[in-house]
């Protein structure tokens, strides 16, 4: 692994971002003995641990326990940061305005007839009939977009973290390209599905500015953050961070984007580069 260089030295590694799912989870949802032990030994190190993902803070039990220190994740594609330690309580939101889903359902509704949405709320999701449903999510309401996303009284429903858009035929890397020819300049949209599924965020929101948001008040700057990850969605943070790396299994642009590249989640990939910084941490205090 080479190190970061900064004004002729080597810049120590103060914080790890890592997303869940493909990257510091297996394909099975799990987190492996291996990758618990090195995540452990990273906050015993004095090296920061941020889960960053795509995932709705109810869904972030898989790691909760294994949240040291600040408890703190970056969840909804940087739309929220909640404190795990706190059972998910949101303590900031960067929420979609509620006009402008609106305005990106009419483009997309346009640009791709067949476009089926779902709405992600700090309260919960809900989705269009024919939108696949989240099954675990009983209580979603299914109506269509405008009607989930209309207001009674302006400002007073729950914040929109984000919009989902998914088509039933379009290659999803072409759906992407679409809906951001059809909207870009309303909102950011970004992927992480295998299938048709796009993710909506406020103009300005993802993973990497909420992530530089959050290192920025705790003094920590991009050189001294390592990223990892394996989706569109985790391009911008793996090309913020000083040290980055594309999991085995990462989409073609996420290999093109980092740094580096480690072992497929399945492989703990993030846990081997997660000890070598250790060693390299702990080596460099002896020294």
């Amino acid at each position: 692994m080479r190190p970061v260089r900064n004004n002729g030295g080597v810049t120590s590694p103060r914080l790890i971002a890592t997303d869940l799912d493909g990257t510091l989870l297996r394909d099975d949802k799990t987190v492996s003995e291996r990758t618990v032990a090195a995540l452990a030994a990273a906050e015993r190190a004095g090296i920061e641990v941020f889960f960053v993902t795509g995932r709705p803070a109810r869904w972030m039990d898989v790691v909760s326990a294994h949240v040291h220190g600040h408890g703190l994740a970056i969840c909804a594609n940087g739309a929220a940061v909640v404190d795990l330690h706190a059972g998910g309580t949101f303590l900031e939101v960067r929420p979609l305005a509620r006009p402008v889903a609106l305005d990106v359902v009419r483009a997309l509704r346009a640009a791709a007839p067949g476009t089926s949405f779902a709405v992600e709320l700090t309260t919960g999701i809900h989705y269009e009939p024919l939108y696949p449903p989240f099954f675990l999510d009983p209580g979603a309401t299914v109506a269509t977009a405008e009607k989930l996303l209309y207001e009674e009284v302006p400002g007073a429903a729950a914040p929109v973290l984000k919009l989902l858009a998914q088509h039933p035929d379009l290659d999803p890397d072409a759906f992407l390209a679409t809906a951001r020819a059809a909207a870009g300049d309303l909102a950011s949209f970004t992927r992480s599905s295998p299938t048709a599924l796009i993710e909506i965020s406020a103009l300005g929101v993802s993973k990497a500015s909420t992530l530089a948001l959050c290192c920025a008040e705790r003094g920590i700057t991009a050189e001294q953050v390592v990223a990892f990850g394996d989706m569109p969605n985790d391009i911008e943070m793996l090309s913020w961070a000083g040290r980055s790396y594309a999991m085995g299994n990462a989409h073609p642009e996420v290999l093109a984007a980092a740094s580096g590249r480690t072992a497929g989640n399945n492989e703990d990939g993030v846990a081997v580069v997660l000890e070598q910084l250790v060693a390299e941490a702990l080596a460099t205090r002896t020294e």
